[in-house]
């Protein structure tokens, strides 16, 4: 007789041994939706690989999902570089296919808009592009609004969509 156990799933803080994991996520997600690295995307960022480090960095904070010790999923959010000192950028939300759907990319990007807030923050902003529209449409939810024009210095060059919530 076959026992299925329910599964588990944790949301937490990433530590550093969560780097590799957290990576592999981003680039296995990337490549399902065609975000290479030639085009900007997060799979060309130079500290894919040290997450745990990049968002040890004052106002910056980044979540991941475990589920039955594995990690699935994560996100976060940090300052917006170049950019106006209450801005920050909700970042790197990637989840596999067998947690999407649960609520649990709503419940991180609240997780990281009360830090953001927590933190003196006054705007959250955030780039993706058009064919993500599930993603769209959970920020459109939590109140982002689209904007024209890009904001910080990013280098995403192909985020064609961009928007803006007050925190």
């Amino acid at each position: 007789m076959n026992v299925v156990r329910p599964s588990t799933l944790t949301l937490r803080r990433i530590t550093e041994t969560d780097n590799a994991a957290i990576a592999a996520v981003i680039r296995l997600v990337s490549a399902e939706y065609g975000l290479t690295a030639d085009k900007g995307y997060t799979v060309a960022d130079p500290n894919l690989d040290e997450l745990f480090q990049v968002y040890s960095q004052p106002g910056a904070a980044y979540w991941v999902v475990e589920q039955n010790g594995e990690v699935v999923g994560g996100g976060g959010v940090a300052p917006l570089g170049c950019s106006e000192p209450d801005i920050c950028e909700l970042q790197k939300m990637y989840f596999l296919p067998s947690i999407r759907g649960q609520g649990l990319a709503k419940k991180l990007a609240q997780m990281a808009l009360d830090h953001a807030r927590d933190q003196g923050f006054k705007q959250c902003y955030l780039e993706t592009t058009a064919f993500l529209t599930e993603a769209i449409h959970l920020y459109e939810r939590l109140g982002f609004a689209h904007i024209a024009e890009p904001l910080g210095c990013t280098g995403h060059v192909d985020c064609e969509v961009r928007m803006l919530k007050p925190l």
